[in-house]
């Protein structure tokens, strides 16, 4: 019973996204408030059953249902709960159901908040936000039914992914989708302003706390992603230019830009075109990734195993999406209000630079993500584009785009002079080029890309450090004076510095575990040691241990270093109901880096093949992306200008 109310709750839903497509949207045309109403009525009551729908899949799951198909499918006895509740969102149907519930939030969000919000804008994005709804349910429905039945029921399910059966599992999808479908609010925007041929700050200003609020749990999810790759695959790396990584990477990339454009449209009146285009761009490509998890064209760790009819049903729905606002784009777009003047050196000017680049780097990703599918759909040949190819191309792109993050920072609105900007960047400078000459002396030239990551690294830290003393001028005025403007400081401010310095902090990071980490292989017997730099390693045990739903073998280790003894316990678990196996990696994690040890099967005579990594500033990579979320989540307390447009009563 539990199913077929969630089921009908879609239904509802998908019935409730059509009135939304069409009822508001011919309101905004007659300007009939009644009718625009509609709109927000409609909006709220789907997010209400499409809520009903989720919490009616994953009481099924808790109430162990096997008659449920995506239950039986996904789930068993032994599972603990919490990893069957999160199994809700674990497969191809259940994953697609938050991603439609996500959708209604945002457009449940839209509806009910933005009091201000021209009433006549609102329900032409509510329409738009309806018609992806109705898109996604609609597949979810005739496609992708979560509530289809079993029969007969089993006794027992098979079982999730265990790679999925980690805490990673609860809280990284949730988050990523978040930041996907959150985008959808921005596209949405760009379409009702197209429609009506208006975009501008005040635009903007409806428009910015979205973007932000996606972007910011895309980062979030991007970067918890990254560490439980690092911990659970066993692999000892944090990215592996997997497709779907990249699949993720380019919205952010393009999320980065439209988020700059959105501040300047806000602040300036300018950038409306640039605004508008990116809208477009980031939500397409948040549409591509959820193409490539589900199309069955790529193998991938990331990847659900589904019939390549489903992409194909993604694949038109990106098309007729994406086609649809280009082409709206390139008729209206050039009849938009063109926004305020500035110079070629100024805030503006450098964030327009930033954007070509942002976009030149997404654009190489998406080239090294699809060329091996078009070559394969072309002439049936399988190739692999890896990681040589990204460091040719992304990295030498990224070293200018980092070093135009700090200019953009320290460039004044409107109009600036080099004279002037090069002076205001002269302490970062000292700073970055001390350090790239002191590395480059002690580690040599072979290894000149570590002194040029560190100096970029330092530089974004000093450089968005600089926001700061600038505002404080600690060396004028007295004490009081100073700790005066200290205390005023908006948090906002905070914000954007630390979102910028966590930048730098990533970047010392993948530096220093891309030059200088270490690898050993050794095959050990309990009681052995072996010494690894200035390590010395014991295998210490290694037996059977027995777990919920899994048996493992449990190795255990004693790491000695000066001054320091750690205990590392890294496992090998084997799940009888799937027949599956994962390694559990065990970590000593520091503030200069992580040492990592993961086993692999025992061979007859007992011995263990065992290997161990040293990760120097591994852990910067994920501290510098939690600052730039919460740097983010910060400056949603900047103050942003009134619209001086009528307020609906």
């Amino acid at each position: 019973m539990i199913a077929e109310i969630g089921h009908y709750a879609l239904v509802l839903a998908l019935v409730l996204g059509v009135i939304q497509a069409l009822v508001p949207l011919i309101g905004a045309a007659r300007e009939d408030l009644g009718l625009m109403v509609v709109g927000r009525r409609t909006a709220q009551l789907q997010l209400g059953f499409t809520l009903l729908a989720f919490g009616s899949l994953a009481t099924c799951y808790g109430l162990k249902d096997f008659s449920v198909a995506l239950v039986a499918n996904h789930s068993n006895s032994a599972q603990p709960l919490i990893y069957r509740l999160a199994a809700t969102w674990g497969s191809h149907e259940g994953s697609m159901l938050l991603w439609v519930l996500i959708l209604a939030l945002c457009a449940g969000g839209v509806a009910s908040f933005n009091g201000d919000i021209r009433e006549t804008l609102r329900a032409r994005v509510l329409a738009i936000q309806g018609m992806i709804a109705t898109a996604f349910l609609a597949f979810l429905l005739f496609t992708s039914n979560p509530f289809a039945r079993l029969s007969p029921a089993p006794l027992d399910g098979k079982e999730l992914n265990p790679i999925l059966q980690d805490p990673g599992l609860i809280f990284h999808p949730p988050i990523l989708y978040l930041g996907y479908v959150g985008f959808s609010v921005a596209f949405a925007f760009a379409m009702a302003a197209l429609i009506e041929g208006r975009a501008d700050a005040a635009w903007a200003r409806w428009l910015r706390p979205w973007v932000l609020g996606a972007w910011i749990f895309l980062t979030f999810g991007i970067t918890l992603g990254s560490k439980w790759a690092y911990y659970t695959l066993g692999w000892g790396g944090w990215w592996f230019w997997d497709p779907v990584e990249n699949a993720s990477l380019m919205p952010w990339l393009l999320g980065t830009a439209l988020l700059h454009s959105a501040l300047v449209l806000e602040r300036r009146g300018a950038l409306i075109s640039w605004t508008i285009l990116l809208s477009i761009l980031t939500f397409s490509f948040s549409l591509i990734g959820t193409f490539l998890v589900r199309s069955g064209v790529l193998t991938s760790v990331h990847a659900f195993a589904v019939d390549p009819m489903r992409g194909t049903y993604i694949l038109l729905i990106i098309g007729l999406m994406t086609g649809t606002a280009l082409g709206l784009y390139a008729w209206r777009a050039p009849g938009l209000r063109t926004g305020a003047l500035f110079g070629a050196v100024s805030r503006e000017g450098a964030v327009i630079l930033n954007n070509i680049f942002l976009l030149t780097v997404a654009l190489v990703v998406f080239l090294g993500t699809f060329y091996p599918i078009f070559i394969e759909v072309l002439n049936g040949q399988s190739i692999s584009v890896g990681a040589p190819y990204y460091y040719k191309t992304f990295v030498p792109l990224s070293l200018p785009l980092l070093v135009l993050v700090v200019v953009g920072l320290q460039a004044n609105w409107k109009r600036d002079t080099l004279k002037a900007l090069g002076l205001r960047l002269v302490w970062p400078a000292i700073i970055a080029a001390i350090t790239l000459i002191l590395a480059a002396a002690v580690l040599g030239l072979d290894k000149i890309m570590a002194p040029i990551g560190f100096a970029l690294g330092l530089w974004l830290v000093a450089g968005s450090s600089l926001v700061l003393l600038r505002r404080w001028r600690p060396l004028e005025g007295s004490l009081a004076l100073v700790w005066t403007r200290v205390r005023l400081t908006p948090i906002a401010v905070y914000g954007v510095v630390l979102a910028h310095a966590g930048l730098g902090i990533t970047t010392i990071g993948v530096t220093g575990v891309s030059c200088f980490q270490s690898n050993k292989v050794v095959r050990m017997v309990p009681g052995q040691s072996v010494v690894m730099g200035k390590r010395i390693i014991t295998l210490d045990s290694f037996e059977p241990v027995k777990g919920p739903n899994y048996e493992a073998a449990q190795a255990r280790f004693s790491v000695v270093r000066p001054g320091q003894m750690r205990t590392l316990v890294s496992e090998r678990r084997t799940y009888p109901s799937s027949r599956s196996q994962t390694t559990q990696a065990a970590i000593a994690s520091e503030v200069f880096g992580n040492f990592y040890v993961s086993i692999g099967e025992a061979n007859p005579d007992g011995a263990i093949i065992v290997r161990l990594w040293d990760h120097p500033l591994v852990g910067w990579i994920w501290a510098g992306g939690f600052c730039m979320a919460i740097g983010g989540a910060a400056a949603f307390g900047q103050r942003r200008p009134r619209s001086n447009g009528p307020r609906t009563a």
